[in-house]
């Protein structure tokens, strides 16, 4: 139970954190860059599963990447880019805040399910591909349309 606590009250901070990087980071142009390497950082977190306790069967694989790439509907749905000035800037959504905190009442109602039937670290590594798959999924629709934004802003410019 202490470790549900603790590892809910952190999720809780991580959301706070996100909001307050997803509102600063909409004051400055958007880039390849700023959306790609989130993801990027993140998939180092899968060292984990290099150590036994942390490893999982494949169906569990494929249920927490499936899980976190429904959750990411969510977040591509109320991202959204605008051009202002030849620049592309991704609009903060009002919903945000209500979709991170509805998605972390939603993982820790299943972390409370499957937490009391598989162990600590196969619910970590599920949580971390959960999270993952939500994240790289996400990151690569915003990719898409930063791209096809990107084109109207060339096509104007010539």
């Amino acid at each position: 139970m202490f470790w549900l606590i603790v590892s809910t009250i952190f999720a809780a901070c991580m959301a706070v954190t996100m909001i307050f990087i997803r509102l600063k980071a909409a004051q400055k142009p958007a880039s390849v860059k700023k959306i790609i390497l989130p993801p990027l950082f993140m998939s180092t977190g899968a060292f984990m599963f290099l150590f036994p306790p942390f490893q999982l069967k494949g169906i569990e694989v494929i249920e927490a990447l499936g899980i976190g790439m429904v959750f990411s509907i969510f977040l591509i749905r109320t991202s959204k880019f605008e051009i202002r000035n030849k620049d592309i800037y991704l609009i903060p959504s009002k919903s945000f805040v209500f979709i991170l905190f509805g998605l972390l009442i939603i993982r820790i109602v299943i972390k409370l399910i499957i937490g009391s039937t598989i162990s600590l670290g196969e619910t970590s590594g599920m949580f971390f591909l959960l999270g993952f798959g939500m994240i790289f999924t996400w990151r690569m629709a915003m990719l898409y349309k930063f791209y096809k934004l990107k084109k109207k802003v060339s096509a104007y410019s010539i």
